[in-house]
């Protein structure tokens, strides 16, 4: 696969509040908070109450490569819990958790300070992070995705959207 012209792809600061959907039907959707007159598809979800980093393309080879979920695509996000974040809390995190019927897969968590971690997920079940830490009686204050694959959130401002370096649009090729 090569890169090709007509096919864009942006990184967007989705913040709280913004619905995940091109329905304009719906309020605060991405449709109206992204001004591209082409029609481009998010490549997965984040609920209303996240913020960060969502990709968009018009790419559909992209798309279905990086949203199947046989595809398991790295993605990292910084998370704020409601009180201090222990040891144990940190191996029960990681080693994975049962949620809606299933066991989560172990994954990757670091201590930033003491309401704060950063965890990365290979798999992407619905508010998944959230129903995790309720099992373990903590709740989530700010959730934010920093990072999907090799793309990262980096300095953009809230509400605003990049496109992609060519790196980045080789390394998702390369990744799929």
């Amino acid at each position: 696969m090569s890169i090709e012209p007509d096919k864009i792809y942006v990184a967007y600061y989705k913040p709280v509040g913004v619905e995940s959907t091109l329905n304009k039907n719906i309020a605060n959707n991405l449709a109206d908070a992204i001004p591209i007159p082409e029609r481009l598809f998010p490549l997965g979800r984040l609920d209303k109450a996240s913020e960060g980093l969502m990709i968009l393309t018009n790419d559909g080879k992209i798309y279905n490569g990086v949203t199947n979920s046989k595809n398991q695509k790295e993605k990292e996000y910084e998370v704020k819990v409601d009180q201090l974040i222990t040891e144990d809390f940190l191996q029960k995190m990681s080693s994975g958790i049962e949620i809606m019927g299933q066991v989560t897969k172990p994954c990757e968590i670091r201590k930033v300070d003491e309401f704060t971690f950063n965890i990365i997920l290979t798999q992407g079940l619905n508010r998944q992070i959230r129903r995790m830490c309720y099992k373990l009686s903590y709740e989530v204050t700010n959730l934010k995705r920093i990072r999907i694959m090799n793309v990262l959130l980096g300095n953009l401002k809230i509400g605003g959207f990049r496109f992609f370096t060519e790196e980045e649009i080789e390394g998702l090729i390369k990744a799929i």
